[in-house]
């Protein structure tokens, strides 16, 4: 369990080693919400035509982070850069593969001049762009994404991103120090239908406690998940990075991290993925091949030099002083980009886990939704 060092920043383990209309759609989806990607590292890790990038620091790539290339259907983009819109958010740290991809000429490299939509904190409006076509491919967390693509949506999801940014802080002046502890508890959300509530729910029933019955969820705005806990009204935290770090490193003898998206056999699953939308796969494979790459490529980027990514990534709004947002990336796992089969496996592994959380239809067959809603865009 994470403790905190003399710094005030949390000592983060290493977890390499381990007949509806488009509206009623996605409130529906949302409404839903999400769970955990499952899976492991079994499978293709890629970051695409890294050839020309500087060697990490060290001078060495991380062996659980091979590069390999790949080719898509079809040549890359060439000639003048193709301009693509993408959906995504500075107030989640899950993206910030994007404007690094941005900032150090990676989109360009790769045939395309990238638009930023932000969408906020609202992942409605996300998959609403990609719905009404103001964007074509976005980032964002799967476990807000995949009820959306069990009823229809026509995005494909072509690449996990990185691992981790979930978190579980107990209270221990409240008596909670552990998952057992919580039996009995309030856990405060900024979100009923949100990954957090779900995936927490889905690793309490694991371990045994009722999420419906032994513990009550309580709704309050992000920023005010803090207030609920000072005012007796919740004992324990469940959110997402960059708050629930920041919560702990500045309340570092008020919290304790009890669980998070990276514990136990979750250390290699992605949580944050790549979005396209059908049409662009259909119509123009190559220009989705590139972003795909791209953007894997920025994550990359993101491991290799957290430092620089985090100077890049405070200057779209990112939350945190740049050493914050530094220590937040290297807490996840950007050097954990699932493809092919690796990746269906791990989305396979989440439709049976939302079921479980009662998100996913009981009859939904996991292995062909997986395949359904992935595009292998690179091979």
């Amino acid at each position: 369990m994470p403790t905190l060092s003399d710094d005030g920043t949390p000592d983060v383990p290493d977890h390499k080693t381990p007949g509806q209309t488009r509206r009623t759609l996605l409130r529906y989806g949302l409404a839903a919400g999400a769970a955990s990607v499952i899976g492991g590292l079994g499978g293709r890790v890629l970051a695409a035509n890294l050839l020309s990038a500087p060697a990490p620091v060290g001078g060495a790539v991380d062996a659980a982070f091979p590069l390999c290339l790949t080719a898509a259907d079809g040549s890359a983009p060439t000639g003048p850069l193709r301009p693509l819109k993408l959906a995504w958010t500075s107030a989640g740290i899950c993206t910030a593969a994007a404007p690094v991809a941005k900032e150090t000429g990676i989109f360009a490299k790769h045939g395309l001049d990238v638009e930023f939509v932000n969408f906020g904190a609202s992942t409605e409006m996300l998959l609403e762009a990609l719905a009404t076509g103001k964007a074509e491919a976005g980032l964002g967390m799967a476990l807000r994404w995949l009820k959306p693509l069990e009823q229809g949506f026509d995005v494909k999801i072509t690449a996990g991103v990185h691992g981790g940014c979930m978190r579980l802080l107990g209270v221990p002046s409240a008596g909670v120090t552990d998952i057992a502890s919580l039996k009995g508890k309030t856990i405060a959300i900024a979100d009923q239908a949100g990954p957090a509530k779900n995936f927490f729910s889905i690793y309490l029933a694991e371990r045994g406690i009722d999420p419906f019955k032994e513990v009550e969820w309580r709704q309050y705005p992000g920023e005010a998940l803090t207030l609920a806990v000072d005012k007796g009204e919740a004992q324990a935290i469940a959110h997402w990075d960059p708050l629930t770090w920041l919560f702990l490193k500045d309340g570092k003898d008020k919290y304790v991290e009890i669980a998070s998206n990276l514990s136990e056999k979750y250390a290699t699953r992605s949580c944050c993925i790549i979005g396209v939308s059908g049409s662009l796969i259909r119509n123009e494979r190559p220009v989705a091949a590139a972003l795909t790459r791209a953007v894997l490529e920025g994550g990359h980027e993101v491991y290799r030099d957290p430092k620089r990514a985090a100077e890049i990534f405070a200057a779209y709004g990112g939350k945190g002083s740049t050493d914050d947002i530094a220590n937040m990336l290297r807490s996840h796992t950007h050097n954990h980009s699932p493809v092919g089969g690796a990746l269906k496996e791990e989305i396979a592994a989440y439709a049976e886990e939302l079921k479980v959380v009662q998100v996913f239809k009981p009859g939904t067959n996991a292995q062909r939704f997986a395949e359904k809603v992935y595009a292998d865009v690179l091979s």
